[in-house]
């Protein structure tokens, strides 16, 4: 598909609700090239080998019992695409389901911008832990988007077997997380319904959406520190490069960044980091993993740059 498919997807956007999510996943998918998929069986093992071992280390590290999905999905641009759209839809739905007043001009702005996200961010994830929210199953889902892991390696000028182990191990993390705090889940999706159900009310939940993004500051801090301590092989060079990697880009690539909420992602592993270094350094590895033991020990916002505030407040295990 062309630019003009994808153009033409989002003019011919249809339905009642906000989003004609059947558009946004044939406009993404004609704007962005799939990339190369033509893997080898011995490639394909070497990711699940990765993920395998990413498990054992990462238990051996944190003590946190936890699994990784049956089968980790290698994707193209295209397939992430067609799984976020998935997840988008179940989050969106009662924005949908209350959107039928909605003139079409307004669904095909909706629908055009939400295309031109998925298409730019598909051209840069590398992996992603699913914990598949709001979609009543208690699976999860690990994804690589394999060109992308290929074109950064090259990029960044790393050997692609040990980039790919880097991201294998950082995405196992978040599994790890998610594994040691089962009601992590249920506070991310209870915090994105009474987000979105007061946007289809014409209000906006600051509360909740700042809960959100303290909540993902803690899980992307904690994967950074966790990383730090499992990941078997050197490790400094690798993280210098993906930091500079999610500082950089073209002046238009950085503007698209910060219009998307990319700037926040960057901006969640450098505080999230800096906290549970602090927190490490004070009570180690097992005292900063006592944020997934009760909601009530997830860090504030305020706590997030005074960890001395959180230290005081939480008590060590005992």
């Amino acid at each position: 598909m062309t630019l003009f498919e994808s153009a033409r997807a989002v003019a011919g956007a249809g339905g009642t609700g906000a989003i004609d999510w059947d558009a946004v996943a044939e406009a993404a998918k004609a704007a962005t090239d799939p990339g190369d998929l033509d893997l080898s069986e011995a490639d394909a093992e070497a990711y699940a080998a990765d993920v395998r071992d990413a498990r054992r280390e990462l238990r051996a590290v944190s003590g946190l019992d936890f699994d990784v999905p049956e089968t980790a999905e290698i994707q193209n641009r295209h397939h992430w695409v067609d799984a976020n759209v998935a997840t988008f839809r179940r989050v969106f739905e009662p924005l949908d389901r209350r959107a039928s007043y909605l003139p079409g001009v307004a669904r095909s702005l909706n629908t055009a911008t939400t295309a031109g996200a998925l298409a730019f961010v598909s051209r840069h994830v590398l992996g992603q832990y699913d914990p598949l929210l709001l979609a009543n199953t208690d699976e999860h889902a690990l994804y690589f988007v394999h060109p992308n892991v290929v074109r950064a390696a090259d990029s960044l000028d790393v050997a692609f077997p040990r980039f790919r182990r880097w991201i294998a191990f950082h995405e196992v993390t978040h599994a790890a997380e998610f594994g040691a705090a089962p009601w992590l889940a249920d506070h991310l999706e209870d915090r994105l319904e009474a987000g979105v159900a007061a946007l289809s009310d014409g209000d906006v939940e600051r509360e909740a959406f700042a809960d959100l993004h303290v909540a993902m500051t803690a899980v992307e801090g904690y994967a950074e520190l966790l990383m730090d301590e499992a990941f078997d092989g050197e490790y400094a060079d690798l993280r210098a490069k993906l930091d500079a990697r999610r500082r950089g880009g073209s002046p238009l690539t950085k503007l698209v960044k910060r219009a998307l909420g990319l700037q926040l992602k960057r901006e969640q592993y450098e505080r999230g980091r800096q906290f549970f270094e602090a927190v490490a350094g004070e009570r180690g590895l097992a005292g900063a993993s006592r944020v997934w033991d009760d909601p009530e020990f997830l860090p504030t916002d305020a706590e997030l740059d005074a960890p001395e505030r959180w230290l005081a407040r939480v008590p060590r295990a005992e």
